[in-house]
């Protein structure tokens, strides 16, 4: 089981999404039940008019989700919140403001977006930074397929399985990125996991990849796990339900 939160470049050690750290099912239930009291009502807006279902982040809201969900359900809804970056091209490592959302529309997949701008040291946002769009699919045998588009010029497609009813690990499978796209972007994993307190933690960890580098291990004849470099924690960030 992947518990790196604790070594994520946000430097928390707690309520890893891992589910390493347990709590109490009635306080679970009465923590959940006051967050719901400010995030029950509350949806993403849709235009109106389309002839089939829209989005809906919202559980109570919208068509039902598909049965084959049930497995990713914890996720729906609207998240935001802050983290941190330490980049694996060396740049300096920075704070970030971010949303994101898991939404579906009744079939059997769900619509992935994230939004995240950078924050300076007082904690006010100061640009943009990154998006991503995409889809999670899972199968009978609990088997996630992860599709994102990166906004810097990449596409990822991610395999993994559920670790826990409430946390669930994905890894590269493929990894593509355009000739203006992030040249240092290697192969990784990602995880998502609800924290006791009903936050949503991820952390995404990278092969440090050179500009201009393959980043493959060392050529035939040689021991490629013996020099190949780990994967580090690049994003990692604690985010609050404020939809669904």
């Amino acid at each position: 089981m992947l518990d790196t939160m604790n070594d994520s470049p946000t430097g928390s050690t707690a309520d890893s999404p891992t589910g390493s750290t347990t709590v109490d099912g009635n306080e679970a239930v009465a923590r959940a039940a006051e967050q719901a009291r400010t995030t029950a009502s509350r949806n993403i807006p849709t235009l109106g008019g389309l002839p089939v279902a829209e989005d809906t982040a919202n559980l109570r809201q919208g068509p039902d989700l598909h049965e084959g969900l049930l497995a990713l359900l914890p996720l729906i809804g609207v998240w935001r919140g802050e983290g941190n970056a330490a980049p694996t091209d060396g740049s300096e490592p920075y704070a970030f403001g971010q949303q994101l959302v898991f939404a579906h529309d009744g079939e059997n997949y769900i619509s992935f977006s994230s939004r995240i701008w950078r924050l300076d040291d007082k904690g006010q946002a100061v640009g943009q930074d990154r998006r991503e769009t995409g889809f999670l699919r899972i199968d009978l045998k609990d088997n996630i397929e992860f599709v994102t588009a990166h906004s810097d010029g990449a596409v990822e497609i991610m395999y993994g399985r559920p670790l826990t009813e409430r946390s669930w690990q994905m890894e590269s499978a493929s990894t593509m990125v355009t000739e203006t796209g992030p040249a240092s972007l290697g192969p990784g994993r990602r995880l998502y996991g609800l924290m006791p307190n009903n936050h949503l933690g991820w952390v995404d960890e990278r092969l440090a990849r050179p500009v201009g580098g393959t980043g493959e291990g060392s050529g035939a004849g040689g021991d490629a796990s013996a020099d190949a470099p780990a994967l580090t924690p690049w994003m990692s960030a604690e985010l609050t339900r404020v939809m669904g």
